[in-house]
């Protein structure tokens, strides 16, 4: 090896070095950064350089070092395991909130949910049952029918209210998951030009990864990589975004949709099963609401119901088999 070549293996080595240095530095200055991955040095060894006519006989030895590339130590299966994870935290999360919120509302277990108001109108009829010529026992009957209906009027606000905060919650997590799939729609045009020039991606594929984490809490998103550097995203099995397109999600329904909403019963124009007619109108509502006052009964059965004139109020009624879980808004009732 002559003297510039053996200069030349020096400066080749010096320069790994230093680009050794320079990405032990980056590890160390993003040791708590949130979403970063290590990096490392990735190199190898030149080949010593052709012998020609006029090297003679004399071995040559290698021409130094080359640094070939900076990788980043991502693991694509243990990635895919924490996206999962996280999706399977977030549906726990979110169902164990919602039933937290209804269990708060109905205070079940305990002394002062509807089971106990239902234990103790039932008693209050037995005992008005053995003394029917007394007045006491029908006054603790009504009084008993009143506060049950209160706990379940109050159930049922308290349940409307929180319909209305989880379906808000849905809409906010809808947009937030279309927002971070337009992201990762960018983040991959710009990785796949970064790689085709030959350039490191690395920040930009730690970016990528934190949205495609956030998508999977939300939605139970799953990531597939292409060889051109780019993910699909893809939910329920359909594709959010390919490479640099996405496809944005919708809430279905309409923040109008309830079960039995207070004020606006299901109407019909024939009597579907199981349904009554109110006598203060021709059309067809639901068992699970009524007017005050009303007399008719025609399906036979008993009212539950609180307060008087023309109020509109929720209550029980048995008829055979038939419950209020038939109740449902008829579009364009």
């Amino acid at each position: 090896m002559s003297t510039f070549g053996a200069l030349n293996t020096a400066y080749r080595g010096l320069t790994a070095a230093q680009q050794g240095m320079n990405v032990a530095g980056q590890n160390i200055a993003n040791a708590a950064t949130e979403g970063y991955t290590r990096q490392r040095v990735e190199q190898s060894s030149l080949a010593a350089p052709a012998r020609g006519l006029f090297s003679g006989g004399a071995l040559q030895v290698g021409q130094g070092v080359s640094v070939d590339a900076i990788a980043r130590l991502g693991n694509s299966f243990l990635d895919g395991g924490v996206r999962s994870a996280g999706a399977q935290a977030g549906y726990a999360g979110v169902r164990s909130s919602a039933l937290q919120g209804i269990e708060g509302v109905l205070q079940e277990p305990g002394d002062n949910g509807i089971s106990t108001a239902l234990q103790d109108f039932w008693s209050a009829w037995q005992a008005a049952a053995n003394q029917p010529s007394e007045d006491g026992p029908k006054g603790l009957l009504l009084n008993a029918a009143n506060s049950l209906t209160d706990k379940i009027s109050s159930a049922y606000q308290g349940l409307d209210a929180q319909w209305s905060r989880t379906r808000a919650q849905a809409s906010d997590n809808v947009d937030a998951v279309n927002a971070a799939a337009a992201q990762v729609a960018a983040y991959n045009t710009t990785i796949r030009s970064t790689l085709a020039a030959g350039g490191s991606a690395n920040e930009l594929i730690d970016a990528r990864a934190k949205l495609t984490d956030k998508i999977a809490s939300l939605a139970g998103g799953t990531v597939r990589e292409q060889p051109d550097g780019t993910v699909d995203v893809l939910v329920g099995g359909n594709a959010l975004v390919t490479g640099g397109s996405v496809r944005t999600l919708a809430l279905s329904g309409s923040s109008s949709d309830r079960w039995c909403r207070a004020g606006r019963s299901p109407v019909f124009s024939g009597r579907p099963s199981g349904w009554n007619r109110s006598s203060s109108s021709s059309k067809w509502k639901p068992l699970c609401a009524k007017l005050i006052g009303s007399t008719d009964d025609s399906a036979g059965g008993a009212w539950l119901t609180s307060g008087t004139g023309s109020a509109v109020t929720f209550g029980i009624r048995s008829v055979g088999s038939l419950s209020c879980d038939q109740c449902q808004v008829v579009p364009g009732a």
